[in-house]
């Protein structure tokens, strides 16, 4: 299944039989065949016509809609969608329950944070990232036995300080300067690609969780109210590092970016622009698309990880006996 991506400004999508065509005035930029579309995401100043959003309702195809630096407006969604059932399920959770698995995303984040500075290390040893490295296994161990929401959300942040401590020195790019995460407005490149990459990630997880059937706004981790769907925070923590995180040490890495022609700086805050979003989404459509062997030896694209997880967590709700195993890289 295929996620349409309208990233470019000033376009428009229609539909024409059974494919969606972006144009721009009247130049067709790209086509995508409806049956195998899984959702859309349109970015800026960009539409859809009313024809080509009742045909993507229809096949129940999810639209989101989003600013140009990446922040969720809001999506539409066929009528018949909806949660009413598993949340019932989802509300009988006790806080034992939810603190267990709580402790699990909370352990399987820092593992997979802690294994992405360790690949770096090894590549260059110079770095010297052994002190974190020991810190983030010690704060590991520490969340798993976490006695309360708060013990465990201090651990997590104590993590996060370390990690991006060695991320900031894993990067190579002389003009990419990271000094620590920043969120609200990104306070340079650096963050506004992973704020930007987490955003897209979110989206992804958002529309999943809904797909099947769960509530987004129950959740185990992070507090959910009107304007937070907080299940698919959950659910992100885990794949951060190994899907964002990684893929920005790429692309500065590898001089793939340009500090000075791929941002903007706006409202006190640095945003990818066009070019840097277009650039960007390529590169992360390319790295979702990589296959990797599952425990049963089977090969799967991983857009197929993001729907694991959530159907693991799905089956935890039913029967929260089996626990939750969150995706860990090796």
């Amino acid at each position: 299944m295929q996620t349409l991506y309208v990233s470019q400004q000033g376009c428009y999508v229609c539909v024409k039989g059974e494919e969606l065509l972006v144009k721009q005035k009247e130049k067709i930029l790209g086509t995508v065949q409806l049956p195998l579309l899984e959702m859309v995401l349109i970015f800026g100043q960009s539409q859809m016509t009313t024809q080509a959003i009742r045909s993507c309702l229809w096949r129940n195809i999810p639209i989101a809609y989003l600013s140009r630096m990446g922040y969720c407006y809001g999506r539409i969604l066929p009528i018949e969608r909806g949660y009413r059932q598993l949340a019932r399920y989802q509300q009988l959770l006790t806080s034992v329950d939810r603190l267990l698995v709580a402790r699990q995303m909370v352990q399987g984040k820092l593992r997979n944070s802690r294994t992405i500075l360790s690949r770096q290390n090894r590549r260059r040893p110079a770095l010297d990232l052994q002190g974190i490295l020991q810190q983030l296994e010690y704060l590991t161990d520490k969340a798993g036995r976490a006695e309360s929401l708060d013990q465990l959300l201090g651990y997590e942040g104590a993590g996060a300080a370390q990690y991006f401590s060695g991320f900031g020195e894993s990067l190579q790019g002389r003009d990419f300067v990271f000094m620590g995460r920043s969120r609200r407005p990104p306070g340079n490149p650096v963050n506004a690609m992973l704020s930007f990459g987490y955003q897209v990630l979110w989206n992804h997880l958002l529309t999943l969780i809904e797909l099947q059937g769960l509530d987004p706004y129950l959740s185990c981790l992070h507090e959910g109210h009107d304007g937070h769907a907080a299940l698919a925070s959950d659910l992100i923590e885990e794949f951060r590092a190994p899907f964002v995180d990684s893929l920005v040490l790429y692309l500065v890495n590898r001089n793939m970016m340009s500090a000075t022609d791929d941002f903007i700086h706006h409202q006190g805050g640095y945003y990818l622009n066009d070019t840097g979003r277009r650039k960007f989404l390529r590169a992360f459509l390319l790295r979702m698309e990589e296959t990797v062997t599952d425990e049963s030896g089977q090969e799967q694209p991983k857009w197929d990880l993001l729907q694991q997880q959530v159907k693991a967590y799905k089956r935890f709700v039913y029967k929260p006996v089996l626990g939750y195993s969150p995706y860990q890289i090796r």
